[in-house]
């Protein structure tokens, strides 16, 4: 398959097999910074980032931070790699590799903040750890997300938002903004207009489902360490 032949060659898509990070670190742990953006900018994470269409909107919004976007699956990761490419936003990189190792990849205190956008909601009990939102996953966070880093949830999953509002309340996070339709309610908070085009980037996913006329489910926390 041609994209596959492409990612090959991209300049800003790493790609890593599991093994290649099984109970160790990647090299380039602590180093992204340095390594590949050239600079000291703050390190944003959009994770399951599918087409990438929230990691280039987001470059396209902050020229002043660094953007990663992460999953497993290459042929949808193609599209937004190549539109960084073709733009030029070398502050728009992407990682191919499973998230339940993303904590190979990141050094404590060297991610700032994490978009979590239209994830597989995971309901049936047994897939609990799956959940990006799970306790699991935030124990993961925690290693690398600084002190006062930011974990960002869109969802059209109503079950999803409830269960991820009812751990970060469980585990005392800071919840900042919770919102099972947050296109209704924008104005109940005090955001900013550049948040407001920020919650307003719209992918693949959140396209299809408001067409079905889903609410879109928003959830912002400031996870505390322990």
């Amino acid at each position: 398959m041609q994209q596959f032949e492409d990612m090959k060659s991209f300049p800003n898509v790493l790609q890593v097999g599991y093994q290649e990070v099984l109970s160790k670190s990647h090299p380039l742990k602590g180093n992204w910074r340095k390594e590949i953006f050239n600079n000291n900018n703050e390190i944003v994470l959009e994770l399951g980032c599918g087409k990438g269409e929230y990691s280039i909107e987001l470059a396209r919004l902050y020229p002043d931070k660094n953007f990663i976007g992460v999953d497993i699956k290459g042929a949808r990761m193609w599209r937004g790699a190549k539109t960084a490419i073709e733009e030029q936003l070398n502050n728009a990189y992407f990682l191919r590799s499973r998230i339940e190792f993303i904590d190979s990849f990141f050094a404590e205190n060297e991610v700032d903040e994490i978009w979590i956008t239209f994830p597989d909601p995971q309901p049936q009990l047994s897939r609990e750890k799956k959940r990006l939102t799970s306790p699991r996953f935030y124990e993961k966070y925690l290693r690398f997300l600084k002190k006062d880093g930011i974990v960002n949830l869109k969802t059209d999953s109503a079950f999803l938002y409830e269960y991820s509002l009812g751990i970060a309340k469980d585990l005392n996070y800071n919840v900042l903004v919770s919102s099972n339709k947050i296109y209704s309610e924008l104005n109940a908070f005090h955001f900013s207009e550049k948040e407001k085009e920020i919650l307003k980037i719209k992918t693949f996913y959140e396209q299809m489902f408001t067409e079905k006329g889903h609410e879109i489910c928003y959830l912002r926390v400031m996870p505390h360490k322990t």
